[in-house]
């Protein structure tokens, strides 16, 4: 820092014309920026390792249950439509064996029933 200069020894009238020192050349850069302390960082919070745990642990378990529901419609979905198809199959056959024999007794009985007039 610049020290200040003296006081005047005594202070001009508003008539008398003061002499002014030469202005100084003007100086378009910024004025620097001062530098603030250096402050303590606040430390860290401490990590609670089991939350952490818990959170990568539902993580993981939600990624899986994704992935486990994938693959079984995946591996499922074939097997279960051939199966339905077997069952329905099976369900056709046998309801037609049964009709077969339900008509041929119902026919059977009303030949009887005609015989015995």
């Amino acid at each position: 820092m610049s020290a200040a200069p003296p006081p005047p020894q005594r202070v001009p009238t508003l008539t008398e014309v003061v002499q002014l020192a030469p202005p100084k050349p003007f100086d378009a850069s910024p004025p620097p920026t001062p530098v603030p302390p250096p402050t303590a960082r606040p430390a860290p919070p401490a990590i609670d390792e089991a939350a952490v745990a818990q959170r990568v642990l539902e993580d993981v378990q939600r990624q899986i249950d994704l992935m486990l529901e994938y693959r079984l419609r995946e591996a499922l979905g074939p097997l279960l439509a051939r199966l339905s198809d077997a069952l329905i199959r099976e369900a056709r056959d046998e309801l037609a064996s049964t009709l077969r024999d339900v008509v041929a007794r119902a026919v059977a009985q009303e030949v009887q029933r005609h015989r015995g007039r």
